[in-house]
């Protein structure tokens, strides 16, 4: 018979603080997939280990990186509309400010 990760001995403990009603969405969840809490956890560490990381892609949802997507995509976009207007032939405010200075 070939051990896997969930069938090895488990001879160390770690314990750790989750919220119940995370735990309980958590173990349904792993139960689908004919798993404990345990042996999810250890395939997670197993995975990290086989990666030398994190076995997923971490992404950043925080209000400071929203932002920061934000600021990117508005200055693409300020950036396509000048492009735009050059190609277009628009007229600077300097220019028409020039143009028409002493007329008024």
């Amino acid at each position: 018979m070939t051990k896997t990760m969930t069938s090895m001995p488990k001879t160390s403990t770690f314990q750790f603080r989750i919220n119940p009603k995370v735990r309980e969405r958590a173990e349904a969840i792993y139960a689908g997939c004919g798993l404990t809490l345990t042996d999810a956890i250890n395939i997670f560490i197993q995975q990290s280990i086989n990666v030398d990381g994190l076995p997923f892609v971490v992404t950043r949802k925080s209000k400071a990186a929203k932002c920061e997507q934000a600021v990117t995509r508005l200055m693409s976009e300020i950036a396509a509309g000048e492009a735009s207007a050059e190609a277009e032939g628009w007229i600077d405010e300097s220019d028409i400010l020039a143009e028409f200075k002493g007329r008024t």
